[in-house]
């Protein structure tokens, strides 16, 4: 699949030693591959061996399930609009466990019809925290109750991390080369 950046592309032959090092890292790993923001941070190899770790725990090794991960990964690509960022985690999403009502509700920016309630609690926590840039203590009780102090530190590192992500796509105008249409409406 072709991908597409206003970020000049970088060929391995191009690349220095520590892009190469991370490259190797990066495609050694569970992701297997250069996509998303990576094609943006291997031109700092130093940010993209950091963020590329902390995005393997956020997506592959936290206590949440995988389905309340991309949950949350996709309410923060529909926050952000970021088109690649949906494009690479609806599918995921999909696939773990996320309703079709779910994901079409997040993709149209409106509150979901949840059946689960503990969907429902990672999409409240993460619309509050977006919106206030907090979370009060009932809330944050109510997570911790269901979740566990870990996972809901976990939670809000995935969504802080898929921020960054979805920020990095926004800025560097991340393609994925498909002809499915753009989810978001560009502004």
């Amino acid at each position: 699949m072709k991908i597409e950046s206003r970020l000049t592309a970088l060929a391995e032959e191009q690349m220095s030693d520590a892009q190469r090092t991370v490259l190797k890292a990066i495609l050694s790993g569970p992701r297997g591959n250069l996509d998303g923001p990576f094609l943006a941070w291997i031109h700092s190899p130093e940010l993209a061996d950091h963020a590329q770790r902390l995005g393997a725990f956020c997506r592959y090794g936290t206590g949440l399930e995988l389905r309340l991960t991309e949950l949350a990964i996709l309410f923060t690509a529909s926050w952000w609009q970021s088109q690649a960022e949906w494009q690479i985690h609806e599918p995921i999403a999909r696939q773990a466990g996320v309703s079709d009502a779910v994901i079409d509700a997040l993709r149209q920016g409106v509150e979901p019809p949840f059946a689960r309630d503990d969907e429902r609690l990672v999409y409240r926590l993460g619309r509050t925290l977006y919106a206030t840039r907090r979370v009060d203590e009932a809330l944050y009780a109510e997570a911790v109750a269901a979740f566990g102090e870990p996972a809901v530190v976990e939670l809000v590192g995935v969504f802080g991390y898929y921020a960054l992500v979805a920020m990095t796509l926004n800025v560097f105008q991340v393609r994925r080369g498909t002809d499915a249409p753009l989810p978001f409406t560009e502004p």
